[in-house]
C-alpha cells in the first residue's frame, strides 16, 4: 500500500469523525467509536507522513487525492 493511499484514507476518515464525534458530545454521551476511528485516522496520518522520504507539503494534497482514483480505469 503506497503512502499516498494511506495519507488519503487517513484525511478521509478524520473528516468522517468529525460530525458523529461532536453530536456524541453535544448530546452528553461519550464519543467511543468516533474518538478510536479519529485516533485511526490520526495514526495513519502520522504513518503516511513519517514514512515518505521527505514528508508531503500542502502542494502534494491534490495528487494525493487523485492518486487512489487514477488506479482505477473508468
Amino acid at each position: 500500500m503506497s503512502t499516498d493511499f494511506i495519507l488519503f484514507v487517513g484525511i478521509v476518515l478524520a473528516v468522517l469523525s468529525l460530525p458523529p464525534l461532536l453530536g456524541s458530545v453535544m448530546r452528553g454521551n461519550p464519543p467511543r467509536v468516533a474518538s478510536i476511528v479519529a485516533v485511526l485516522a490520526g495514526v495513519m496520518i502520522v504513518y503516511a507522513i513519517s514514512s515518505r522520504p521527505g514528508g508531503y507539503e500542502f502542494g502534494d494534497l491534490p495528487r494525493v487525492f487523485q492518486s487512489p482514483f487514477s488506479a482505477f480505469n473508468f
